[in-house]
């Protein structure tokens, strides 16, 4: 299981954000933090090629076309028995109060979109930027009354990126070009955002790109590529 700096175990975080001008903006009002991590999870990726042939051709050598979707599922357990530890916020939920913050993150449509919100998966290594593809439940023990005391939630996600993501990792030249940097010592990579790329905002951007694990601590001697100032 993921722990910090000290030792301590971690917890899966989804939050809420939204893409303002091609770039991530986290909504911290909107996060679930998971009672119970999942015991593992399966990420995909993928790659698409032009395979066409000439004729006369026995086979063709694949060229590169475009980066396919991502996908990051897991299954949650939720459980409301008592039996397991307080949430991240030191009180026992129901089954119900869990579902329902749940659904507010990831699931229910947002008013001034019309739209399912974006969600960031954030655990240990892991930071995904995505969207809920689906969600299943099944309720799995209840009190005499009906009341559900544990459920497991089978998630999918589909990669979302931000325009300038997109094009960092499809090796594009944006607006003004895109240059690689080498990270010195003591060097964040909001730092390196507000210096190279005039936005210290950029920082998730640039992570997923080139396959960060942290905002933060990047080691030195770091090959990153990033967009050229705004």
């Amino acid at each position: 299981m993921p722990t910090d700096r000290l030792g301590q175990l971690t917890h899966l975080v989804m939050t809420r954000f939204t893409l303002v001008k091609g770039t991530v903006k986290l909504d911290d009002s909107a996060t679930f933090t998971v009672q119970i991590n999942p015991a593992d999870f399966k990420h995909t990726a993928g790659i698409t090629y032009d395979k066409k042939k000439t004729q006369g051709d026995a086979q063709a050598s694949p060229k590169f076309s475009s980066v396919g979707d991502e996908h990051v599922s897991f299954s949650l357990v939720l459980d409301g028995t008592g039996v397991v530890p307080p949430g991240a916020n030191g009180q026992r939920e129901d089954v119900r109060t869990q579902m329902k913050k749940l659904n507010a993150v990831a699931y229910q449509y947002l008013a001034d979109t019309q739209e399912p919100p974006y969600v960031r998966l954030l655990w240990g290594s892991l930071i995904f930027f995505g969207r809920l593809e689906s969600l299943n439940t099944q309720y799995t023990l209840f009190k005499p009354s009906g009341e559900p005391l544990r459920a497991r939630v089978e998630l999918s996600f589909l990669g979302a990126m931000s325009k300038e993501e997109s094009q960092l990792v499809s090796n594009r030249t944006p607006p003004g070009g895109a240059r690689s940097i080498t990270v010195v010592d003591g060097d964040t990579l909001p730092q390196i955002c507000a210096e190279h790329c005039g936005d210290a905002d950029m920082a998730a951007d640039v992570a997923r790109a080139n396959n960060l694990p942290t905002l933060m601590s990047v080691a030195p001697g770091t090959q990153l590529l990033v967009p050229a100032s705004r």
